[in-house]
């Protein structure tokens, strides 16, 4: 789930309360969804839903201080993937994906950002790194049946098997197994995010074309080109000595901290983790004293974010993990030598 989005933070009622939209036959019939290949099968084809259905609707996500809307279109088109995402509140903005190229516009602005991105799994994608690795770090468990934006819907809990994650109560759509909604939980049942539709269609005719199509024509638009550099992090001289259980480097690159890169723009090394399920955001910078003068550890939600120097160089850390695993993460960083 992307970090990037705000979260609504609520008490979770008690397991026994959850209990009372169980549905004993359903909880029957996937008495061995727990363990092994049910388990796969159930996340594989949530996962699937998310890439190969044609679905619109309005996604809501929530942390209790702050809420965010958007509208979100998806279509897979043969061998094309395409996703629209308008943003409802705050400044104008939308996101158009196709494949692995992604536009960004802000209309007031009249800016085009156009990035190549390795896609990362967003809501409603499920997991990256295969469903068989999730299991190492979660244990699956159904929850019975609930609705959600007036839709049949599946419940299970992937609960962490260690403190260094959190779990995820999921609702996957019964027919399709589009994920619906998606809640982060803490240990002690706190619940930290929530992002869920309000209202979707699923199974419309592909309108990919029509989502494309405004990209053809961008009248007075300033059109930016953000380039990334593939990269390692040991290649650029770091190492994690000890990195937290399960979590492996997927992605790498040195990009520009600006929107618009000049040549003026500060570089930053950024490398993705992730443990199947989460992912970690591990950015490191030459330390400047004009821009980062004390060290600072927020939490929102689910996401925490830890930010410090580390000899020459400043390191930011931000993920929807408990704090503890970014600490961890900053203390097995170090530079080759």
């Amino acid at each position: 789930m992307s970090v990037a989005v705000l979260r609504w933070c609520i008490w979770l009622l008690p397991l026994s309360a959850c209990m009372a939209c169980w549905s004993p036959t359903w909880a029957q019939e996937q008495a061995g969804a727990t363990q092994g290949h049910d388990a796969r099968a159930w996340l594989l084809r949530v996962h699937e839903a998310a890439l190969q259905r044609n679905y619109q609707g309005t996604l809501v996500v929530s942390n209790g201080m702050q809420t965010a809307t958007s509208r979100v279109q998806h279509f897979a088109d043969g061998g094309q993937q395409v996703e629209r995402i308008d943003w409802l509140d705050g400044e104008a903005r939308s996101m158009i994906r196709h494949n692995d190229m992604v536009h960004t516009l802000w209309p007031n602005a009249k800016l085009a950002v156009i990035e190549q991105r390795e896609p990362q799994a967003t809501f409603p994608a499920l997991f990256s790194g295969g469903e068989k690795r999730l299991l190492e770090w979660y244990e699956l468990h159904p929850l019975g049946l609930d609705r959600v934006a007036g839709l049949p819907a599946e419940v299970v809990l992937l609960k962490a098997r260690d403190a260094l994650r959190f779990s995820q109560r999921l609702w996957a759509e019964r027919r399709t197994g589009l994920l619906l909604r998606a809640d982060v939980v803490a240990a002690n049942g706190q619940l930290l995010e929530s992002v869920s539709f309000t209202e979707v269609s699923i199974g419309l005719r592909s309108q990919a074309e029509q989502a494309l199509a405004v990209l053809r024509h961008l009248p007075g638009y300033r059109v930016v080109r953000n380039q990334a550099l593939p990269t390692g992090l040991e290649q650029e001289g770091w190492v994690l000595t000890k990195p937290p259980a399960g979590f492996q480097e997927v992605n790498c690159a040195r990009r520009s901290l600006n929107l618009v890169a000049t040549d003026q723009s500060p570089i930053v090394l950024q490398t993705i983790f992730a443990d199947g399920l989460t992912h970690i955001s591990l950015f490191i910078e030459p330390f400047d004293p004009k821009r980062h003068q004390a060290e600072a550890v927020t939490t929102l939600g689910a996401t925490s974010t830890l930010a410090t120097r580390r000899g020459d160089h400043w390191v930011t850390v931000v993920g929807d993990v408990p704090l503890d695993t970014l600490k961890k993460f900053v203390q097995a960083l170090n530079r080759k030598r």
